[in-house]
């Protein structure tokens, strides 16, 4: 989300600026913000932000950004970061960038298309293939242009893209991009995806392995058959579980065994990785063909050599964080097993990222500072991240938190319970009826 400036209210920001410039007519019913240089928005644009933003800002969020609570102390317990694994600060991570920081005089910053076989970029690509057990990668500047750019060229107005209704924006904003049509089926869902192909044909169905706001587990294996039996490709975002799953973290693809039957696996590498990138496998005979079409790839300048030698090192360190992989499993089931027994509706997910879907924004900015105030911090989602009431505060938990942190977030949870009251949250009498349903 773009951060805004701290204003304190538009409208009294407004009314303090005084009578609006001769020959200027302001919006009848927009309050004319005044810029502090420069010549100002447009009359059409001032009135949009009035309709679908004044009274979000001022009434639900306070007059400050939703993101944008207390500033963690000392002490704070941070739950709202993607670091699983916590790699950062690893010192072999840090020499490795330290030490090409210090020895690359002869970087040109240029776009990747350029880069040649053997640079540290199409070494690093090569490595990530090996450890993902793909034909060939191709790296990106973030998780974000990875889903963008692939989408754009491997789908097209003639291809169906079948998507789950939770799968991470980037991966719809791709899908505009290509002039696809989206066809979303149920979160979750296979049966309903298998019942949607017939009527549209054979196209590409994109999922998350591990969904970023609930932390809920696709059911790859199902998803997967589908896609195969009725002549789809698949692309499968393993964003938050590559690091994570798998053996050697290699992601839940390769923990099914699912890796050779799947087109396309894309990934951040700003959540287990800690870095700042993405990548995307295919068949290396797409490979120049997508490097020709793919604008990210083309229009963008590449990521810089220290960071990737930094990437490189955290590559290896991943390789051998098993430890860290089952700390950070039993971290989960332990919270995750509290939390439910506290009455808070999460059992729409079982990974690391635990969604408090409180709903509504003013709803979740009171249990944000509810558990402000006592010292956890975790990440507020509110739409277009979310649906519009279904607002939430999503923890992501990490190897490195100790069982007094663990016993700390545990007493909050159940100290605002009353205050809060998870039981009666929407997403609650959801999952109530649910189990009615299948009971």
């Amino acid at each position: 989300m773009t951060t805004l400036s701290p204003i304190r209210n538009i409208d009294s920001v407004a009314a303090a600026a005084g009578p609006a410039p001769t020959g200027v007519t302001p919006t009848a019913g927009v309050p004319k913000i005044p810029s502090a240089r420069g010549p100002g928005l447009s009359a059409h644009l001032r009135q949009r932000i009035a309709r679908d933003f004044h009274a979000r800002w001022s009434e639900e969020w306070g007059s400050k950004f939703v993101t944008h609570g207390r500033v963690p102390g000392r002490d704070a317990i941070r739950l709202d970061g993607n670091d699983y694994l916590a790699v950062t600060g690893d010192p072999r991570i840090v020499q490795a960038q330290i030490d090409n920081l210090r020895c690359n005089h002869d970087t040109v910053t240029q776009s990747s298309v350029f880069h040649l076989a053997g640079s540290p970029t199409h070494q690093f690509e090569v490595a990530l293939a090996d450890w993902v057990g793909a034909d060939s990668v191709l790296l990106c500047q973030s998780g974000y242009t990875a889903n963008l750019g692939l989408l754009q060229v491997v789908a097209d107005p003639q291809t169906p893209v079948y998507i789950d209704s939770l799968a991470h924006m980037s991966l719809w904003e791709g899908v505009r991009a290509s002039g696809a049509t989206a066809h979303a089926f149920r979160h979750n869902d296979p049966g309903h995806l298998a019942r949607m192909i017939p009527r549209h044909g054979p196209g590409l169905v994109v999922v998350d392995s591990v969904y970023s706001t609930t932390g809920a587990l696709c059911p790859l294996p199902e998803m997967v058959k589908i896609a195969q039996d009725h002549g789809c490709m698949i692309l499968v975002d393993e964003s938050h579980s590559l690091g994570t799953h798998g053996p050697q973290g290699r992601g839940l693809c390769a923990q099914w065994g699912l890796t050779d039957r799947v087109h396309f696996i894309t990934a951040s590498l700003a959540k287990a990785f800690a870095g700042r990138a993405g990548f995307f496998t295919m068949p290396e005979e797409l490979r120049y063909y997508l490097m020709c079409h793919s604008f990210p790839s083309i229009f963008s300048s590449s990521l810089l050599p220290h960071e990737i030698a930094g990437l490189a090192a955290t590559l290896q360190v991943l390789r051998g964080a098993d430890d860290a992989r089952g700390r950070l499993q039993q971290h989960t089931v332990r919270l995750r097993t509290r939390l439910t027994q506290l009455g808070y509706p999460i059992a729409h997910g079982s990974e690391q990222i635990i969604a408090l879907e409180a709903g509504s924004e003013v709803d979740t900015l009171a249990l944000r500072d509810a558990l402000e105030a006592r010292g956890v911090f975790g990440a507020v989602f509110v739409a277009p991240a979310t649906a519009r009431q279904r607002a939430m505060v999503r923890l992501t938990l990490n190897a490195a938190l100790t069982d007094a942190e663990l016993n700390h977030v545990e007493a909050v949870a159940a100290e605002i319970a009353p205050q809060v009251r998870p039981w009666e949250w929407a997403i609650a009498r959801r999952q109530g009826r649910q189990t009615s349903a299948t009971a």
